[in-house]
């Protein structure tokens, strides 16, 4: 007795998998995130929203000659751009083929056949007198046209579709100048600081060796003792560690450079020598923020695009439940005479009794497909799901990104803050050593290290500054930069599951039918 409940348990839960979904099982889109009291607390000023999304060419607030030269190289010559733009070409291109659908094919055909009969085939068999014998036909057909009408909608659903994915992988362009943009700014702004701090260590390095070099002069007068002198011999050797390490970093943010350039290494050696200069900047915060993220992320308004795309291929899936039609229209010309008489074969083609016409309308109504338009519609509605959740995803993380970089922000303006008092007291200390040495109640040593130290903090507030840099780049690339061609907050998001083939699906599907 437990065998055909064996058996008919794969059955049951076949049909369990094709069973439809409800509509409060669809992912629903969600709202802003919360983040008043984050803006509130970074202690960046907020401004009216038309000025504070950043501009399109937003690196230019660096007042960088060299930042904007390369940054226009990049644009011109990136490959990840460009195959991103080669991508968006495709995807336009599927716009008209969508549209292809909604108008009727017309065709023209002009054929010609040579044939023989058999001796012995089925024409010999109907009319002996054809057996064996060689025939010429021609066939012109000047009109030949195909529609199929419309009525559900499905044709121009499978279009919007289309146009929405055009429309995300616009977005996803723009997302693709935006990190590009952000890496090129990014990688200049490690190499000019970079190349800052390698000044600071190389003056440093000189300093830790006349340290080590009194030390050692010291030692062999016998007023030193050897403890003193392989402190700062290990002194010496981590600012020659240090300086090699500044001198990698600097050529691996070189090479970063040239390669977002599409060019090879060379193209950037040596790119930070000589004096540079950047203007330290910080955009400001729009005042709607984060209610407008949405029309200026591009990955935000790529995704819900997608998710729009995803919505109008369910309205084209649930058109397949339902009846379609099309016509078929063809005229042309139709002749047909033996081998031996194929000069007469034109003259019999262009006459009027030559004349063949069809007209073909065509009904289609799906009654019972084994649920394989249910399956077509719940893999439709997974994958909408999983845009709208991909959307939410983005949004969260477009606000975690605002967020990280105020973070980085505050931290660095506290730090430096910090730092430039502990650098004064520095200073004081190393004016009071000059002092002491000038008065001859120290020797050259305290001078030496005073000095040596305040270097050191110098170098230190040096990468509080890139710190500072690269963060207001991460807050120029959160808000968008520049991009504002998405859709407004107040624009509905899509509901697919609202419209009025819902209810005629459902009842399909009630009664067994998809």
């Amino acid at each position: 007795m437990k065998k055909p409940l064996a058996s008919a348990t794969p059955l049951a839960l076949l049909l369990a998998g094709c069973s439809p979904t409800t509509q409060a099982e669809r992912a629903q889109f969600m709202g802003p995130p919360a983040m008043s009291r984050t803006i509130a607390a970074s202690g960046v000023r907020s401004v009216s929203s038309e000025k504070g999304w950043p501009g399109q060419d937003w690196w230019r607030a660096f007042r960088s000659a060299e930042l904007d030269r390369i940054m226009a190289k990049a644009l011109d010559d990136n490959q990840n751009l460009r195959k991103a733009a080669d991508t968006l070409r495709e995807a336009e291109a599927a716009v008209d083929i969508a549209s292809s659908r909604l108008t009727p094919y017309v065709e023209a055909d002009l054929s010609y056949k040579q044939y023989r009969y058999a001796e012995k085939g089925v024409a010999a068999g109907l009319n002996p007198l054809q057996g064996g014998k060689e025939k010429s036909a021609s066939f012109l057909n000047p009109i030949s046209a195909k529609w199929e009408l419309d009525f559900w909608g499905k044709n121009r659903a499978l279009l919007d579709a289309a146009i929405g994915d055009a429309l995300a992988q616009e977005g996803e362009f723009e997302q693709a100048r935006l990190l590009l943009t952000a890496s090129v700014a990014r990688a200049y702004l490690r190499g000019h600081i970079l190349a800052e701090q390698l000044k600071l260590a190389k003056e440093l390095t000189g300093l830790r060796r006349e340290l080590r070099q009194l030390a050692e002069t010291r030692y062999n007068t016998g007023i030193e003792i050897l403890d003193v002198v392989q402190i700062a011999r290990a002194n010496e050797e981590a600012a020659v560690r240090r300086e090699a390490a500044l001198v990698a970093a600097i050529e691996i943010q070189e090479n970063a450079l040239a390669r977002l350039m599409g060019e090879g290494p060379d193209v950037a050696r040596n790119l930070f020598a000589g004096k540079k200069s950047v203007a330290p900047t910080q955009p400001a915060l729009p005042s709607r923020l984060p209610i407008e993220l949405l029309a200026h992320r591009p990955d935000l308004m790529a995704a819900l695009r997608r998710a729009e795309a995803w919505a109008e291929r369910i309205h084209a899936a649930k058109a397949l439940f339902l009846p379609s039609i099309d016509l078929s229209v063809s005229a042309g010309l139709e002749a047909s005479v033996t081998s031996t008489q194929f000069a007469k074969l034109g003259g019999y083609l262009f006459n009027p009794g030559a004349m063949v016409y069809s007209v073909t309308p065509g009904l289609h109504l799906p009654i019972f497909q084994g649920g394989k338009l249910t399956g077509n519609l719940e893999v439709q509605r997974a994958d909408y799901d999983q845009a709208v959740d991909t959307y939410n995803e983005t949004l969260l993380t477009a606000a975690q990104q605002v967020a990280d970089a105020l973070a980085i922000l505050k931290r660095a303006k506290a730090e430096y803050e910090s730092q430039s008092r502990f650098i004064k007291a520095r200073r004081t200390e190393l004016n009071l050593a000059q002092i002491r040495l000038r008065d001859g109640l120290r020797d050259k040593r305290e001078y030496v290290q005073e000095y040596a130290d305040m270097l050191d903090a110098v170098f230190i507030q040096r990468g509080i500054e890139g710190d500072r840099l690269v963060g207001s780049v991460d807050l120029f690339q959160a808000l968008g930069g520049g991009f504002d061609a998405g859709p407004r907050a107040y624009e509905p998001k899509p509901a697919p599951e609202n419209d009025p083939l819902t209810p005629v699906v459902d009842a399909v599907q009630s009664l067994g039918g998809g």
